[in-house]
């Protein structure tokens, strides 16, 4: 299945490391002209060099006064990928109202904000989009010790849906994807304990955790018109977790 993005431009947030990172690059590899935001500029050097040509955006999504000034008139947009994200482990009885704030602000709060802005671009030029919400499979099964992040996630699936109902009538289609552990700086959060990584991989029907290319590969296939009649849906990209 060939892709090609040549003509659209894409804005990626959490662009700097891991998925976001990853799509970026392929985004790039494929055509589109890309927008690249992230809290950390150094990231963003970096992925300069890989990537010339691209538009950097150094700003702290959670930060809705910040994010305004910098995204607020950018455009156009015909592609918008949400994936950036913190995770804070505490216990529930242990969350602070700290780590609550902060989660909700980057996760779920940008979705909303950056995701209007770039609609709105997109009804005033007429033109037909596609979002796609990286959520994780956690928005469907609890982890122990993740209830602030598994919380926002499933907003932001949720959401997604709503997104997709009130976008679709401007033919801007929204869907999610929704994969297990990948191999990136965040997931080492959880996976500390080697016999935990242990049994949570053997869980998995294909005894493995997700690679960070089919996740790419997933956000990809949303963002393109070979999806053209899926908007609301979300891509398990589990290796089988939730049929077990």
């Amino acid at each position: 299945m060939q892709l090609n993005f040549s003509g659209l431009q894409a804005l990626v947030t959490g662009a700097g490391k891991g998925i976001g990172r990853d799509t970026v690059k392929a985004l790039h590899a494929l055509g589109a002209k890309m927008i690249a935001v992230s809290r950390t500029n150094t990231d963003l050097v970096s992925l300069s060099k890989e990537c010339p040509g691209i538009e950097t955006v150094c700003v702290d999504l959670g930060d809705w006064e910040a994010t305004e000034r910098a995204l607020g008139n950018v455009g156009p947009v015909d592609l918008l990928v949400n994936n950036a994200a913190v995770l804070i482990k505490q216990p529930f009885l242990e969350v602070t109202k700290e780590a609550l704030d902060r989660t909700l602000s980057v996760n779920l709060r940008s979705v909303f904000q950056v995701s209007q802005i770039v609609a709105r671009g997109l009804i005033h030029r007429g033109v037909p989009g596609s979002i796609v919400n990286v959520s994780s499979m956690v928005a469907h099964v609890s982890f122990p010790n993740l209830a602030v992040y598994s919380s926002t996630k499933g907003a932001m699936t949720t959401l997604t849906k709503v997104m997709a109902a009130e976008l679709g009538p401007y033919k801007i289609r929204v869907n999610s994807v929704n994969p297990t552990v990948v191999p990136t700086a965040m997931s080492q959060k959880i996976l500390t304990d080697p016999e935990f990584t242990r049994k949570l991989k053997e869980r998995h029907p294909l005894q493995k955790f997700a690679e960070m290319e089919d996740v790419v590969n997933s956000i990809l296939f949303l963002l393109s018109d070979r999806s053209a009649s899926t908007s609301g849906s979300g891509i398990l990209v589990d290796a089988g977790y939730l049929a077990s």
